[in-house]
């Protein structure tokens, strides 16, 4: 399997740390348009493989999107950072606009690949990928809220000392403020959250105050390092790793949603099942009815934004 990173950053690089411990990538592109910088990080990483009993996978730096020729999956990195006094949308009008030029770079020469948005704001970086480019929807994978639900395993379990990956649980919606945790799909050891707190005499989880906590991880960790780093690489080896070996895993990835819950024609994150061919299919969960209003709610917000973005833009939306 062939992988391009796009973006030499610190997301970009700990992808590639991730998939060169992965076994199956037979070649590994990372470009990036300073190409002194992408050099010095594959040269740095030739060097583990005399360490690790990895696939010696080749790598490739690059600044020239010809390198990514038939690759099968690219993750897309690249983009401005939030700067202070500038507004999410602010930030989706920069990164929009690039997205869609390097998704345009990258359909040339790999039309087949299945395109992981990280870019932030990743959903509606996504969104306009889509309608700018000949990528189908089930091809743009925003990484979506895998990393708030990562965030919502990890502060449930330590709530209730177990392993997090004994929690059952989803953040939805969009990849930043307009999301929410549905409380009846958080469970803890196959239990229902309510149920397993009862019996061991914990105090209950209120799914608004665990959100907000989720919320706040994100920005202690902003506020602290100016980025967060290792979670979304994290989050993004673990839409990889779904594709790849076509595990069909069902993560909270974001793609264009068209008629499930009777939403249309928005990017946001929905429990889909992940394989070889991308987004293969949102599933659909018995929400609670003020559940899917607040769906409807967050689908409304986000579409307001798109639009404004690609007034501003000229982008198709």
């Amino acid at each position: 399997m062939k992988i391009g990173v796009i973006g030499a950053g610190a997301v970009g690089v700990g992808v590639c740390n991730y998939l060169l411990t992965m076994g199956s990538v037979s070649e590994l592109v990372l470009l990036d348009q300073n190409l002194e910088r992408a050099e010095g990080e594959m040269f740095d990483f030739r060097h583990t493989a005399s360490l690790t009993f990895s696939k010696n996978t080749r790598l490739v730096p690059t600044d020239d999107y010809l390198s990514l020729i038939e690759a099968n999956i690219v993750v897309i990195t690249a983009g401005a950072q939030i700067k202070q006094g500038q507004s999410r949308t602010d930030l989706a009008e920069i990164n929009s606009k690039i997205g869609v030029e390097i998704a345009k770079n990258i359909e040339r020469v790999a039309p087949n690949a299945i395109l992981i948005v990280v870019s932030n704001p990743c959903d509606l970086v996504s969104h306009f990928i889509v309608k700018n480019t000949q990528f189908p929807a089930k091809r743009v994978i925003s990484s979506g809220c895998v990393i708030d639900t990562a965030r919502l395993m990890s502060i449930v379990a330590n709530r209730v000392n177990l392993d997090p990956k004994n929690i059952f649980g989803y953040v939805l919606g969009e990849h930043g403020s307009h999301c929410f945790t549905p409380k009846s799909l958080i469970s803890i050891a196959g239990q229902p959250a309510d149920y397993y707190c009862d019996n061991h005499h914990i105090e209950r989880i209120n799914a608004d105050e665990l959100l907000e906590s989720v919320k706040q991880a994100g920005f202690e960790i902003f506020k602290r390092k100016q980025n967060t780093t290792h979670g979304i690489s994290a989050s993004v080896f673990r839409i990889i790793q779904s594709i790849a070996i076509n595990e069909r895993s069902v993560l909270p990835i974001a793609t264009l949603i068209d008629g499930h819950y009777g939403l249309s024609d928005v990017v946001m994150s929905l429990p889909t099942i992940v394989g070889k061919h991308g987004a293969e299919e949102v599933l659909n969960h018995p929400f609670t009815e003020q559940e899917l209003a607040q769906l409807k709610e967050i689908a409304n917000e986000v579409s307001k934004v798109v639009k404004s973005v690609g007034k501003a833009t000229g982008l198709k939306y």
